[in-house]
């Protein structure tokens, strides 16, 4: 859970930084429809669930790129944590709520898949807005919405306009033309990341979904 300091003396990024933070302060969202036409019957054959995957997935591609890392620390200090872990929600059928859970994770998507159920075993039923307690500074909030396949999504976060780390969510999958699609969305403020670094988010999930038998298990019946 290192955390790195950002010296804005050599800073690459601090004109725009200091620009989109002081001047004018924004967010902005992009969203994306991820094809998982191939993924989805690959994850099916193999008995996973779309989600941990999808949060694999985002998390995994956090990790490889230190825009989606930078942060203020509880010091106030501008950094970049080493890794970071998803904390997402999930949803009770029983009372329409949801509750919040973060999980260690792993670049091997087996021990990940395994910390899930873990925790979704042991708190999946409790009732409450963060369950799990104890969540490390180093999270990045994911989200579902699988009841209807959006066009856009925002979210608003009414805070001091300091807070920076992505925000993603996907929604329900579709098929259109014979292909099958994941509508995501991400937020990100613009003091740490543009365009491109959304556009390579979005274009990193398709890389690992269409190369989803790269990272994903054996078939657990055959071992």
């Amino acid at each position: 859970m290192n955390f790195t300091v950002i010296d804005m003396n050599t800073w690459e990024r601090r004109a725009y930084f200091e620009h989109y933070m002081n001047v004018t302060r924004c967010t902005f969202s992009m969203t994306a429809n991820l094809n998982i036409t191939k993924m989805l019957p690959v994850l099916r054959a193999k008995g996973f669930k779309l989600y941990p995957a999808f949060l694999y997935m985002v998390t995994k591609t956090v990790n490889a790129h230190r825009e989606f890392r930078v942060c203020f620390n509880e010091a106030g200090e501008l950094g970049y944590w080493e890794k970071m872990l998803p904390s997402f929600t999930f949803f009770h059928k029983d009372d329409n709520t949801f509750s919040g859970l973060w999980t260690d994770f792993s670049n091997d998507f087996g021990v990940f898949h395994q910390n899930y159920l873990d925790d979704m075993s042991k708190y999946g039923e409790v009732k409450g807005l963060f369950v799990k307690g104890n969540e490390p500074p180093n999270t990045i909030n994911v989200s579902s919405i699988p009841w209807v396949s959006f066009t856009g999504f925002n979210l608003n976060v009414y805070t001091d306009g300091r807070y920076l780390l992505p925000i993603t969510t996907c929604g329900k999958y579709f098929e259109q033309a014979g292909e099958i699609l994941l509508p995501v969305s991400l937020q990100v403020h613009h003091a740490v990341c543009d365009g491109y670094h959304a556009s390579i988010f979005i274009n990193e999930l398709q890389e690992m979904a269409n190369h989803c038998e790269q990272w994903l298990l054996p078939d657990p019946a055959a071992s």
